[in-house]
């Protein structure tokens, strides 16, 4: 099993900056690849980042690319996401995950992963 804790969600004016960090423990945080998804009021779940275990490779949803910046430090177990510009539509409950499978970063952008935190709120206020 992996257990995931989000922080750094809150209330931030459009334009701003938040950065969000997840904890993980459980397995070696090393072997697994992690990601980034996010649940609007009233909408389905979607992809916003996934990055491969050793970092070395990153996949982002098209509404977020260049505006956001996922990163992992092995030696913490933590997952980051960086989020720049941000507009009223990122509003939504993001969620960490992380999956020990073998597929491809964009495989899980697409499906989704196997392990998943509880969230934490982020508000962009117009």
């Amino acid at each position: 099993q992996v257990q995931l804790v989000e922080s750094g969600g809150g209330l931030v004016q459009a334009g701003g900056s938040l950065r969000l960090s997840c904890a993980a423990s459980g397995r070696t945080f090393s072997s697994l690849a992690m990601g980034w998804f996010r649940q609007a009021p009233g909408k389905e779940r979607e992809s916003v980042a996934v990055i491969s275990w050793s970092g070395g490779s990153t996949v982002y949803a098209d509404s977020v690319k260049g505006r956001f910046t996922i990163s992992r430090n092995n030696a913490k177990n933590t997952l980051y996401l960086q989020m720049n510009s941000l507009k009223p539509e990122d509003t939504a409950v993001y969620y960490c995950a992380a999956d020990s499978r073998t597929y491809g970063t964009s495989y899980y952008l697409n499906y989704g992963m196997n392990y998943w935190g509880n969230g934490t709120l982020v508000t962009v206020s117009s």
